[in-house]
């Protein structure tokens, strides 16, 4: 198995001051539905559950609180029988080596699509082509906590709507790589009109632009030490004649940081594919306790034109 489902189902609910609305309790059932169209590694013979009451009944208690399969079991056991018929589950409830066999057989790929897709369903509306609305989608990679394979913490690459941090796509990166050969792979699912996806530097690469456009959709990409070429294209505009376009302040993980941003649009021949604007973002960084004051420039580049993304 690719990835643990614990671990795929808390990334979703840690830490997260939601947006989008609440399920409704019989979205459940269209849930377990949706997961029951997964691939089942069971064999046919002495199956007793579906399995996609199972896969919905793990994701509920989860994010009910349960970190173990036996906490799921006790979940099972001990919650209200409305929910256990909303995910199909009416005659009795599963034990835990019930769960961890399934677990342990599913392709992590496979449930990653189906449980992105479930939400992505009821984070965001259908695509209006007369809408001009954008979308804010982050990519990022972060390691699995308690997670291990052959030694190494399991790392994933996630797609997160900003507007209400959920995670509709991830894939796991492979030993001994990195996020880049998996970004493609990530997006390929997701239907990118309308949608702005941002990255950190390592995936300003020009294949990465070119898959995003091709795909309908936009870019906001941060350039640093890997595009040398184009850091230092961006570094020669005119900054100095541009005014100061917007600010900003924010605190929090104990400093207190203001942002002044500069944006100029560019004309053909900067060294990165379909890049229409290009940012300059000061960055200044205060320390509460020491006082001690950072401050850094970054560049980043756009596809977005003037008329959909303002400075501010």
């Amino acid at each position: 198995m690719s990835s643990s489902l614990i671990g795929v189902l808390q990334r979703h609910c840690e830490d997260i001051g939601s947006a989008c609305p609440d399920p409704e309790p019989q979205r459940f059932t269209s849930l377990a539905e949706v997961l029951g169209r997964l691939p089942d590694p069971r064999r046919v013979r002495g199956r007793r559950y579906r399995m996609g009451s199972l896969l919905a009944l793990c994701l509920v208690a989860v994010i009910g609180g349960a970190t173990s399969l036996a906490a799921i079991a006790r979940f099972a056991a001990d919650t209200d029988a409305s929910l256990l018929e909303q995910i199909g589950l009416t005659s009795s409830t599963p034990n835990a080596s019930t769960l961890g066999r399934l677990l342990a057989r599913l392709n992590g790929d496979a449930l990653d699509d189906a449980v992105g897709a479930w939400l992505a369903r009821y984070a965001t509306d259908p695509v209006d082509e007369a809408d001009d609305t954008l979308a804010g989608l982050a990519v990022d990679g972060r390691n699995v906590r308690g997670s291990r394979t052959d030694g190494a913490a399991v790392h994933l690459l996630a797609a997160a709507l900003h507007a209400c941090q959920t995670v509709i796509a991830q894939r796991q990166v492979a030993a001994k790589s990195n996020e880049i050969p998996a970004f493609a792979p990530l997006l390929d699912r997701i239907d990118l009109r309308g949608v702005v996806v941002t990255a950190d530097a390592m995936h300003t690469q020009r294949a990465h632009a070119e898959h995003v456009i091709a795909a309908g959709g936009h870019y906001l990409m941060v350039v640093k030490g890997n595009q040398k070429k184009l850091r230092k294209q961006l570094r020669r505009l005119p900054w100095h004649q541009i005014p100061l376009q917007a600010r900003t302040t924010g605190a929090g993980h104990g400093r207190r940081e203001v942002r002044r941003l500069k944006v100029c649009t560019v004309r053909p021949g900067l060294l990165f594919p379909h890049a229409v604007q290009a940012m300059e973002v000061k960055r200044r960084r205060t320390d509460r306790k020491t006082g001690n004051v950072e401050t850094k420039t970054v560049y980043a580049v756009t596809s977005l034109p003037p008329e959909q993304a303002d400075p501010a």
